[in-house]
């Protein structure tokens, strides 16, 4: 969690599709809550479980609430079930201030939004901020059905309705939604934004690429690493720059884990190498990146990584701590 937590109250809930519900959060005084930039999260403290990130979905210019997004997944490590079965009107959560690892682009001439199922949180408050800039873009919304498709009214009567297509994928096929038409020119000056499943996101991505899109200009965010996360390795040191000490890194271990126990401190959140509070800058060493987090042109860098899954490829790693 953030060092400086926020304590919130749920003002409401409410069940916006099939498996997806919606909490929204005020100060408990009525103050204002810190500012927001389309594609900001926050980390919440379940209770009685771990810490998840959430995007906030409403109007940027809002700051008397934030809106989260939760999809009840089936096979729920205790965060998304508990929030849908324990989470109620009135109840007080503890969350970080708003942290913002998906940004938009300033100055895009156009901008592409894509989202797949949950993935609209963070999109659609990318198009609250596009409209309200009066910005040239447009949205792709696929989901696998109008029951599960959140926020359908909600965007039905915004301002910026026209610019949306649904796509549901029990509808006529016609309306389905095709990749690679809607990516097919690539405009040196647009910007393209996905958010969804993994599978649907590097369709979309490995799409934009075969046309031609300039990976500067991908822009995506990942809700869970699903088979990146930790797995075993060979094991390795690590040296701290600092001080000069070498820790060995088993390879049943993180990096993180391992160096808390020797009193090494590294914040994390998701511990799965998807939003980015663990990063970490590589003074010396191959890092093996497991994240989902950092571009492959970031990946290919090796100065940085996650040291919450990602592992090292030379025997050792000299990290900036």
């Amino acid at each position: 969690m953030n060092q400086t937590p926020l304590r919130v109250q749920v003002v409401a809930r409410r069940d916006e599709a099939v498996d997806i519900a919606t909490f929204e959060l005020a100060d408990p005084s009525d103050r204002k809550l810190p500012s927001f930039s389309a594609g900001s999260h926050v980390d919440v403290q379940v209770p009685d479980g771990p810490v998840r990130q959430y995007s906030l979905c409403n109007d940027p210019t809002e700051s008397h609430r934030y809106l989260i997004g939760v999809l009840r997944v089936v096979d729920s490590r205790g965060g998304s079930a508990a929030m849908h079965a324990r989470v109620r009107e009135g109840d007080a959560l503890q969350i970080s201030e708003p942290k913002n690892h998906f940004p938009l682009a300033h100055g895009a001439r156009r901008s592409v939004l894509i989202a797949g199922g949950i993935g609209i949180t963070p999109i659609l408050c990318m198009a609250e901020r596009l409209s309200n800039a009066g910005a040239d873009f447009g949205v792709h919304y696929c989901t696998r059905s109008r029951e599960r498709t959140a926020f359908y009214e909600r965007i039905r009567q915004s301002r910026f309705s026209a610019r949306v297509a649904f796509h549901f994928d029990d509808g006529a096929a016609d309306q389905r939604f095709d990749a690679a038409a809607t990516l097919a020119r690539s405009d040196a000056e647009a910007h393209l934004y996905v958010c969804g499943p993994t599978g649907f996101m590097d369709l979309v991505l490995g799409e934009a690429r075969e046309r031609g899109w300039p990976e500067r200009h991908l822009h995506r965010e990942y809700f869970s690493a699903q088979t990146q996360v930790i797995a075993a390795g060979a094991s390795f040191t690590v040296r701290i720059a600092s001080t000069g000490k070498t820790f060995a890194i088993p390879s049943d271990q993180s990096v993180v884990d391992a160096l808390a126990a020797v009193g090494v401190e590294i914040t994390t959140s998701c511990c799965e190498g998807v939003c980015g509070t663990c990063i970490t800058r590589v003074l010396e060493g191959e890092p093996d990146h497991r994240d989902v987090y950092f571009t492959d042109e970031e990946h290919a860098k090796n100065d940085q990584f996650t040291p919450c899954c990602s592992r090292s490829r030379t025997a050792e790693l000299v990290l900036d701590l």
